[in-house]
């Protein structure tokens, strides 16, 4: 199935430290993709995959589930890491909630979590009913394209295939679980105004996690997809300058970002 426009995955070589951005649940890497570029126009070597099912047509994110998408973002992080002195994790919506459980399960592998209005819990009465109400309804109304800034419009698919949304409220479920793993350096915005994630989600999150080194930012004049509104260019910067604040100078190789397992190989090594 042919990818839709904007919606291509992004990578691109650059310094040793590395960022794997991801997009959120029936967005695509468009949502995320001037975040993406600005971060590689820094020097940073970039990842933004395009999650299974998405970017194509809703039936296809219909097919699949919650492992799938996050074996993607493993697999991405891995391979940045291999090549990488330090990564950093930045995620939109859902993809934020993928960030933070790579965060979780990968430790010292990871430098750092930047995380977009992440989702932590889908709202309200019908999730709960997602169990059966799959099996009568195919889809609800897509959440795709809530942004404040006028002529900006979101690739996503305009309908939200249920059996997917059903997996997608069990893996919100094993994050939150796993939220007191998360020991990395962290910084959230979220909008005031969000009409897809309640901004309470980044009020758990930020109180669940064992962060030592927390900071919240509160979006003024941006819905959910903030990085492509009117505050997109203050993401860009505050993640910039999180990232550089946990970077070690040029020529210092023993600094925030690196992992213990590096440090000792250099030792054995005489460097």
């Amino acid at each position: 199935m042919p990818v839709l426009p904007g919606a291509e995955p992004f990578r691109q070589p650059g310094g040793e430290t590395g960022a794997l951005v991801c997009h959120g649940f029936t967005g695509s890497p468009q949502s995320v993709r001037p975040w993406a570029e600005d971060l590689a126009a820094r020097g940073l070597t970039v990842s933004m995959p395009l999650l299974p099912g998405h970017g194509t047509r809703w039936q296809d994110l219909q097919l699949t589930r919650w492992q799938d998408w996050y074996a993607t973002v493993d697999r991405e992080l891995r391979e940045l890491s291999e090549t990488c002195e330090r990564v950093f994790l930045c995620g939109l919506s859902m993809g934020g909630a993928l960030m933070l459980r790579l965060a979780a399960r990968h430790g010292d592998a990871v430098a750092g979590v930047v995380a977009v209005n992440p989702l932590n819990k889908l709202h309200g009465l019908a999730p709960k009913a997602l169990p059966v109400a799959r099996f009568l309804a195919r889809t609800s109304a897509g959440v795709a394209g809530d942004i404040a800034k006028e002529g900006v419009a979101e690739t996503g698919y305009d309908r939200v295939p249920l059996h997917a949304a059903h997996s997608l409220r069990q893996f919100l479920a094993r994050v939150d679980d796993e939220l007191p793993q998360v020991t990395q350096p962290l910084l959230v915005l979220h909008s005031r105004v969000d009409h897809v994630v309640s901004p309470q989600d980044s009020v758990r999150i930020l109180g669940r996690v064992s962060s030592r080194d927390v900071t919240e930012s509160v979006l003024e004049e941006s819905y959910h997809v903030a990085t492509l509104d009117h505050e997109a260019e203050r993401i860009f910067a505050e993640t910039a300058a999180f990232i550089d604040r946990l970077t070690p100078p040029a020529g210092d190789t023993d600094g925030p970002g690196d992992t213990e397992q590096r440090k000792e190989a250099r030792a054995r090594g005489g460097a």
